[in-house]
Protein backbone atom coordinates (compact mmCIF):
# COMPACT_ATOMS: atom_id res chain seq x y z
CA UNK A 1 0.00 0.00 0.00
CA UNK A 2 1.33 3.47 -1.21
CA UNK A 3 2.25 5.94 2.02
CA UNK A 4 0.14 8.30 0.55
CA UNK A 5 -2.97 6.28 1.17
CA UNK A 6 -1.61 6.43 4.92
CA UNK A 7 -0.86 10.04 5.05
CA UNK A 8 -4.61 10.33 3.55
CA UNK A 9 -6.07 8.53 6.32
CA UNK A 10 -3.93 9.84 8.79
CA UNK A 11 -5.16 13.76 7.25
CA UNK A 12 -8.64 13.03 7.15
CA UNK A 13 -8.70 11.64 10.58
CA UNK A 14 -6.73 14.58 12.01
CA UNK A 15 -8.96 17.00 10.99
CA UNK A 16 -12.46 15.36 11.79
CA UNK A 17 -11.92 13.74 14.93
CA UNK A 18 -8.97 15.80 16.47
CA UNK A 19 -7.16 12.72 17.92
CA UNK A 20 -4.73 12.20 20.99
CA UNK A 21 -3.58 9.76 20.44
CA UNK A 22 -3.58 7.64 16.48
CA UNK A 23 -1.79 5.17 15.52
CA UNK A 24 -1.90 3.83 12.09
CA UNK A 25 -0.54 0.28 10.27
CA UNK A 26 -0.32 -1.04 6.72
CA UNK A 27 -1.34 -4.84 7.31
CA UNK A 28 -1.93 -5.18 3.64
CA UNK A 29 1.32 -7.73 3.41
CA UNK A 30 -0.85 -9.92 5.35
CA UNK A 31 -3.44 -10.15 2.80
CA UNK A 32 -1.78 -10.78 -0.34
CA UNK A 33 -3.49 -12.82 -2.61
CA UNK A 34 -7.06 -11.73 -1.26
CA UNK A 35 -9.58 -12.53 -3.74
CA UNK A 36 -11.76 -8.86 -2.23
CA UNK A 37 -8.59 -6.60 -2.17
CA UNK A 38 -8.49 -5.44 -5.47
CA UNK A 39 -5.23 -3.70 -4.58
CA UNK A 40 -6.76 -1.84 -1.79
CA UNK A 41 -5.08 -1.54 1.28
CA UNK A 42 -5.37 -2.55 4.60
CA UNK A 43 -5.35 -0.72 7.07
CA UNK A 44 -4.75 -1.12 11.55
CA UNK A 45 -5.97 2.42 13.38
CA UNK A 46 -6.15 2.81 16.54
CA UNK A 47 -7.42 6.31 17.51
CA UNK A 48 -8.07 7.75 21.04
CA UNK A 49 -10.69 10.69 20.90
CA UNK A 50 -13.21 13.19 22.46
CA UNK A 51 -15.19 12.76 19.87
CA UNK A 52 -16.53 9.28 21.11
CA UNK A 53 -17.28 10.08 24.27
CA UNK A 54 -20.93 9.37 25.32
CA UNK A 55 -21.04 6.70 21.80
CA UNK A 56 -21.29 3.20 21.67
CA UNK A 57 -19.20 1.17 20.12
CA UNK A 58 -21.03 0.91 16.73
CA UNK A 59 -21.63 4.63 16.76
CA UNK A 60 -17.35 5.09 16.97
CA UNK A 61 -17.18 2.39 13.81
CA UNK A 62 -20.11 4.43 12.32
CA UNK A 63 -17.92 7.78 12.53
CA UNK A 64 -14.87 6.96 11.47
CA UNK A 65 -15.77 4.94 8.01
CA UNK A 66 -18.22 8.22 7.64
CA UNK A 67 -14.71 9.91 7.81
CA UNK A 68 -12.92 7.89 5.46
CA UNK A 69 -15.78 6.93 3.01
CA UNK A 70 -14.24 8.55 -0.25
CA UNK A 71 -10.85 6.09 0.31
CA UNK A 72 -13.42 3.35 0.90
CA UNK A 73 -15.66 3.76 -1.66
CA UNK A 74 -12.49 4.28 -4.33
CA UNK A 75 -11.34 0.80 -3.16
CA UNK A 76 -7.99 2.72 -2.08
CA UNK A 77 -8.75 1.47 1.44
CA UNK A 78 -10.11 -2.05 1.59
CA UNK A 79 -10.34 -3.49 4.60
CA UNK A 80 -10.41 -1.24 8.29
CA UNK A 81 -9.31 -3.14 11.82
CA UNK A 82 -10.62 -0.42 14.19
CA UNK A 83 -9.89 0.27 17.70
CA UNK A 84 -11.95 3.77 18.59
CA UNK A 85 -11.09 4.83 22.23
CA UNK A 86 -12.06 7.55 24.27
CA UNK A 87 -9.27 9.15 26.14
CA UNK A 88 -10.35 7.42 29.84
CA UNK A 89 -10.56 4.16 27.95
CA UNK A 90 -7.14 4.71 26.35
CA UNK A 91 -5.64 5.61 29.99
CA UNK A 92 -7.51 2.92 31.68
CA UNK A 93 -5.88 0.25 29.01
CA UNK A 94 -2.23 1.95 29.64
CA UNK A 95 -2.58 1.33 33.57
CA UNK A 96 -3.56 -2.20 32.78
CA UNK A 97 -0.37 -2.46 30.79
Amino acid sequence: MSTELIAEVKRELEVALAPSVLEIGDESGRHVGHAGARGGGHVAVTIVSERFVGLSSLQRHRLVYAVLAECMASARLHALRLRALTPQEWGEEIARR
